[in-house]
């Protein structure tokens, strides 16, 4: 039943690295709720693993570090009824932030300055409320 959990092409994690618990969920499933241990929780230890590359380890040590408790990445599951289907959307679930976190930084912007046009629009859009608002002085000729 234990399998490596392919992260992208960048790396895989052993099972041996993971760690499950199980106990008894709330939600659908009647009765048999309070009997199985449907509900899933992963465990992943982000900084003692030694399958993540060091500069990805970083990154993903940095972008996740409010989900971390002592480096340690934990995911529940409890929508199913199954436990077999609650590991498996712990799993995925487990790639999905890894792979967000170990995603590359986008592009940083390259600034550009405001066109002669748009200066001009914007100076002239200013000039009309200027007269907007000087037209409503308190000019009263009786």
């Amino acid at each position: 039943m234990a399998e490596d959990v392919p992260v992208g092409s960048r790396f895989v994690i052993p099972d041996a690295e993971l760690r499950e618990r199980f106990s008894r969920s709330s939600g659908p499933g009647g009765q048999g709720v309070n009997t199985t241990d449907s509900r899933v929780e992963l465990s992943f230890d982000v900084a003692r693993s030694v399958v993540i590359p060091p500069a990805l380890k970083d990154r993903i040590l940095s972008r996740l570090g409010a989900r971390l408790v002592d480096g340690v990445l934990t995911i529940a599951a409890s929508e199913y009824r199954s436990q077999l289907m609650n590991r498996d959307a712990a799993r995925e679930r487990l790639v999905d932030q890894l792979l967000k976190a170990a995603a590359p930084p986008p592009p940083k912007r390259r600034p550009t300055k405001p066109s002669k046009g748009s200066k001009e629009r914007r100076l002239a859009a200013k000039k009309r409320r200027s007269e907007v608002k000087r037209g409503r002085g308190g000019r009263h000729d009786d």
